[in-house]
């Protein structure tokens, strides 16, 4: 190929001693990939909630305003929505016949002195929502008033106007509603997921596109006990302080609710996390240039740590940086736990303990193949003939032969086929020669060939019987 060879030397020393999956690198291979690591630290995760809402008004003080009779309004102060009014300030002069009526029946009951009808007529003005100034007024004047000034019953801005001069109104029509802006209200949704690291009072950050970099700082003021099952998800109240006035409802904010994990938890950098959809990795840093990828299992994530469940222990150091790299070379023969060694060849090696000498049945070679796989992981290479296959479990039933290592007679069982053989090119009547290991109790065929198909043993047969 028009290529020099280039001699290469075993630098593997020592492998037989590492565990399953680790990787031994040299210091200097080290320092030209970038290798950073950091330590698995036991503290509590600072969790922030992104989201979204819009500025509402505080309904504990917004009022909506409402006639208590018919009338037309003769006369209107405030002419448009938004426009802001004080307390007790004139919004709106009303004339209506029945207010007209409970004022005479009240001047004819003082002209007769009947303190009865006097107090009955008083407390019919009063149901009626008739002003307390226009009572004193009508008290001191004696004289019918025929449109009645209603006033303002608190600070705000005007909202939702529905009427205009000369309108004919009744009960139930909603005339106007005054909100106070001193403080708005911010109505935001979170995930299902995020539902239980939320309570009340937790401090929140808010922030609007109108005005960059500006931040608002509020609470988090109730957890609504509802769940949108379109959506999936629950809405929560903020509460903001607005005395500038900034803050106008119905607009748009980027809302950050700060909530920490109550108890102290391992956590890891984010970037150490490797995610491949089935399973979670870290490549964890043994020491003296030894790397190996391990399975982790993760709670809460932030943008910059990530929680471990288990896994790890706290001091344990992780690799921040490279890890890809490193964890692409352990994972090809990993078995992804912290320590757990095996051999790296598919036999047992002479000086490993022999199994004691049973029965061939299949209850008793269960019984001590897991009472040494428990001390060791054994591995064996052995012939037989499958008899069944069940391909949603994996599972098939084999004849097999002796196990001379093991002193181990001929025995029918079952054996697991793990994800790395494929069970779609065996059939029933197959002799194979097959390398199992026992994985807690289980026999696991990792690897599998062909010795004959089920058709060439048939073949065989029927010319055995024709000779």
């Amino acid at each position: 190929m028009g290529m020099d060879l280039v001699p290469v030397y075993d630098q593997q020393q020592g492998a037989d001693e590492l565990s399953a999956g680790t990787v031994l690198i040299a210091p200097n291979v080290v320092n030209n990939l970038g290798v950073r690591t950091a330590v698995v630290e036991q503290k509590s995760l600072h969790v922030p909630i992104h989201t979204v809402g819009y500025v509402q008004y505080n309904e504990d003080k917004l009022v909506h305003i409402h006639p208590r009779v018919e009338g037309w309004v003769e006369k209107l102060y405030v002419k448009a929505a938004g426009e802001e009014v004080r307390f007790n300030q004139p919004l709106y002069a009303l004339y209506s016949p029945q207010l007209v009526n409970a004022q005479e029946e009240y001047l004819l009951a003082k002209a007769r002195n009947n303190h009865a009808l006097i107090s009955a007529s008083e407390a019919r003005l009063a149901a009626l929502q008739m002003p307390k100034e226009a009572i004193a007024k009508l008290k001191s004047s004696n004289k019918v008033q025929q449109t009645v000034e209603f006033r303002a019953p608190q600070s705000g801005v005007v909202d939702n106007l529905n009427i205009r001069q000369g309108f004919y109104v009744k009960p139930g029509t909603t005339l106007m509603s005054i909100g106070d802006l001193d403080e708005v209200w911010v109505e935001a949704e979170i995930f299902e997921r995020q539902a239980g690291l939320v309570t009340t009072d937790l401090p929140v950050t808010m922030t609007l596109g109108y005005l960059p970099g500006k931040k608002w700082q509020g609470k988090l003021d109730y957890i609504y006990p509802t769940l949108d099952p379109l959506t999936r998800t629950v809405r929560v109240r903020l509460r903001f302080a607005n005395q500038d006035r900034l803050l106008k409802p119905n607009m748009f904010a980027q809302v950050t609710i700060h909530s920490d994990l109550d108890e102290p938890s391992l956590l890891v950098p984010r970037e150490a996390v490797i995610r491949t959809g089935k399973q979670d990795r870290v490549v964890l840093a043994l020491g003296d240039g030894q790397f190996k990828s391990i399975e982790v299992a993760l709670g809460q994530l932030t943008s910059d740590f990530a929680q471990v469940l288990s896994g790890l222990e706290e001091g344990d150091r992780v690799v921040t940086s490279a890890q890809f790299l490193l964890d692409s070379e352990s994972s090809i023969s990993s078995d992804f736990k912290r320590m757990s060694p095996r051999p790296t060849h598919t036999d047992i090696m002479p000086d490993m303990p022999q199994i004691p000498h049973m029965e061939a049945t299949t209850d008793m070679d269960k019984q001590n193949e897991d009472q040494y796989s428990e001390e060791d992981l054994a591995y064996a290479t052995v012939d037989g003939v499958i008899n069944s296959i069940d391909g949603q479990n994996r599972r098939l039933n084999i004849s097999r032969g002796p196990i001379e290592k093991w002193g181990r007679d001929a025995a029918t069982m079952d054996f697991v086929f793990s994800e790395s053989v494929n069970l779609d090119i065996f059939r029933a009547g197959d002799s194979i020669r097959f390398t199992f290991e026992i994985r807690q109790g289980d026999f696991v065929v990792v690897d599998a060939e062909f010795v004959a198909t089920a058709e060439a043993v048939s073949a065989s047969n029927r010319e055995i019987n024709n000779d």
